[in-house]
């Protein structure tokens, strides 16, 4: 059945999520909005545009005054200031004012930019999510960080600016290559190792539909979209702006963006996000070697590289030092007391690190050689 959640900051009535399989709704999701006589741009990239831009464009001309889409080239390496250049070039040609809307239609790379745009376009623009990749619908589209890339760092140039709307279509996902569904299942399986919800297990939940995950079921994949917003919309709620709690959805991301950078990204970001799973999950030492094992079953079902490949440690560990989550010198790093319960650590050293990268290159599978 379609899910709807409402997500709130500061107290306040932000903006709701609808999960449906399709685009059909998307009109009447919009129209809860104050959109009556304004524009909108939708912003794409070239590999979602043949296959959802006409269909979101036809919904949007029933709701706005004005529809214009801008299609951009993919890829986190056009994640940049180019690419938010072309966005307000667009947006000035259109003559858009404070009152009009963006609409991110498309993964991470897309609702980031877009995002970001929105937040510094005119001082603050309202924006739309339309997210279409599983990534994208269980973190990237939720809780307002937008950003993009500065020479390879990733994110360190972003603002927080919450959506007015989320729409994520679970009919999208069938379209995904395998690289880019198993990067949405890093992030997923994050969000299960990190916190409990609603007294539902996750990760066990995870565990117990193994088979569907990898076939894509579409009734399984809606209620890991819904569980996986529960669990972001939760933390955000309390944390909106990462002074504290918000800091456990990091998880996995401290060694996975040092890795994502170091590869070249050569590696998609769900599938660092993998790797420093599996690294801080051999730091906090509470899992035995069957239980390590079942995770790694879990990953590498729906296709997640379990071994890294062969890579500078002392590169890397430096990498980590430029983080944005770096707080006093000290790396914020995500550890576990139990599956489903994280915590911040401000004590694990380059050592550690080192000793959970070595771990990472001598133990599980290599699934995907192109890396």
């Amino acid at each position: 059945m379609p899910r709807k959640l409402d997500v709130s900051c500061d107290g306040d009535y932000a903006y709701s999520i609808y999960i449906e399989r399709s685009f059909d709704k998307l009109p009447e999701a919009i129209r809860t909005l104050p959109v009556s006589g304004r524009r909108v741009l939708i912003v794409t990239d070239t590999n979602v545009a043949p296959l959802y831009l006409d269909e979101v464009k036809e919904h949007c001309k029933t709701c706005f005054e004005y529809v214009d889409s801008l299609v951009l080239t993919p890829g986190e390496e056009h994640k940049n200031t180019d690419s938010i250049s072309e966005i307000y070039e667009r947006l000035i040609l259109d003559g858009f004012d404070r009152n009009d809307y963006l609409l991110a239609l498309g993964g991470g790379v897309t609702g980031d930019m877009t995002g970001f745009a929105a937040a510094t376009y005119m001082r603050g623009i309202a924006f739309i999510q339309v997210p279409t990749t599983l990534l994208a619908q269980v973190d990237s589209s939720i809780g307002g960080k937008t950003g993009v890339d500065f020479r390879a760092y990733k994110n360190m140039v972003g603002a927080f600016h919450m959506p007015k709307l989320v729409y994520s279509c679970i009919g999208t996902l069938a379209s995904l290559d395998e690289a880019q569904y198993a990067s949405g299942m890093g992030e997923v399986i994050k969000h299960s190792m990190i916190k409990v919800i609603n007294g539902v297990d996750y990760y066990h939940y995870l565990l117990t539909h193994k088979k569907e995950l990898e076939a894509r079921d579409p009734d399984v994949l809606e209620e890991t979209v819904y569980y996986s917003n529960l669990i972001k919309r939760d933390v955000v709620e309390r944390d909106p702006k990462e002074h504290g709690e918000r800091k456990i959805l990091n998880f996995g991301h401290t060694l996975g963006h040092a890795i994502e950078k170091c590869s070249h990204f050569s590696y998609t970001h769900g599938q660092c996000v993998a790797f420093g799973c599996l690294g801080a999950l051999h730091l906090s030492h509470i899992t035995t070697e069957e239980e390590n094992n079942e995770i790694r079953s879990l990953m590498e079902s729906v296709g997640l590289d379990t071994k890294l490949k062969e890579m500078n440690v002392p590169e890397i560990l430096a990498a980590t030092r430029k983080d944005k989550k770096m707080d006093h010198g000290h790396v914020s790093f995500i550890l576990l007391h139990d599956i489903g319960q994280a915590y911040i650590d401000t004590h694990v050293t380059d050592q550690d690190m080192a000793s959970a990268l070595q771990y990472l290159m001598q133990t599980g599978k290599i699934l995907n050689n192109e890396a």
